[in-house]
């Protein structure tokens, strides 16, 4: 078994062995918003840091692997390999004492038990499903809605074609297990397509609205664009450049409790008006003749 060189996986969230699952999605979050690629265009250390978050929290959130990780630490994935071979436990060395007393291992010592054991193992991964893992991207409309994917697997030297359920809330790295069969385990791992205009930390959305450089002066309402469609949104005067204005419950559905959902932050962004007319030029030189003074 390997030694691991870099930070453990608890190490590289903040949190301690004995987190809980709260701890870990909490920690998961906070360096998701600090590390996530979208807030951190053309930094690949920001990149690198978030995929290392991400990978750390897809094991610790899962309670098979987190189990496995703990055990194996970064052979966590031999795991099933090395609790086939060993049954979960360390070889143990039989020895036997000669009969003037000395001391000799005796390599046949129990080898009846060491056959009964080996054959219990060889029936136990016989009988263990066979694990199959499959990509499947999704749009964020899907995953906020939930959808359904129809998937081919190889059985028997059949090809088998089923209809498996995505839930909502899933995000990028979660993990749809689907049992197909009773010797069939199929893992299905999310891939969340980038959206055009929304940018998603967790369950939250971000989203930049052009407003006219008035109307974030004086406030206005506009039309914005939800996850689900069209509505209005009072901006309030004198907005500035990058104010967020939060819309509760607006988000993505929290896996596995879709009723709880995130929030929406709409982010202002004031444009000026191109081109520039004569009177709009006029109204200018006057606001910045009042701005210092003179009007």
């Amino acid at each position: 078994m390997t030694t691991r060189k870099t930070k453990s996986y608890y190490d590289i969230l903040g949190v301690d062995k004995g987190a809980t699952d709260k701890d870990i999605r909490q920690a998961f979050r906070r360096l998701a918003r600090r590390y996530h690629p979208d807030l951190n265009p053309d930094d690949k250390e920001a990149e690198s840091k978030f995929k290392e978050i991400n990978e750390a929290n897809e094991v610790l959130s899962d309670a098979e692997s987190r189990k496995k990780y703990d055990k194996y630490g970064d052979d966590w994935r031999r795991a099933d390999e090395y609790e086939a071979h060993y049954g979960g436990r360390e070889r143990a060395r039989t020895h036997t004492w000669t009969s003037d007393g000395d001391y000799d291992p005796d390599p046949f010592a129990g080898f009846e038990d060491l056959f009964r054991r080996s054959q219990r193992r060889r029936n136990e991964t016989a009988s263990r499903p066979q694990r199959l893992e499959l990509d499947i991207e999704v749009t964020l409309e899907e995953a906020y809605l939930g959808s359904k994917r129809t998937v081919t697997i190889t059985q028997g030297g059949r090809d088998r074609r089923i209809e498996v359920d995505i839930p909502p809330g899933v995000d990028n790295g979660s993990v749809v297990k689907v049992r197909p069969s009773t010797n069939q385990d199929l893992r299905l791992r999310m891939i969340v397509e980038p959206h055009p205009y929304f940018q998603r930390l967790g369950n939250d959305l971000f989203l930049d609205v052009p407003v006219p450089l008035d109307d974030a002066a004086l406030g206005a309402e506009v039309e914005i664009g939800t996850i689900t469609g069209k509505g209005q949104l009072k901006i309030p005067a004198g907005s500035r450049n990058g104010q967020r204005i939060r819309l509760k419950g607006k988000g993505m559905p929290k896996l596995g409790s879709p009723d709880k959902k995130g929030d929406l932050f709409v982010v202002v962004r004031p444009i000026m008006p191109e081109p520039i007319g004569d009177e709009e030029r006029k109204v200018f030189e006057r606001l910045r003749a009042i701005r210092m003074g003179k009007g």
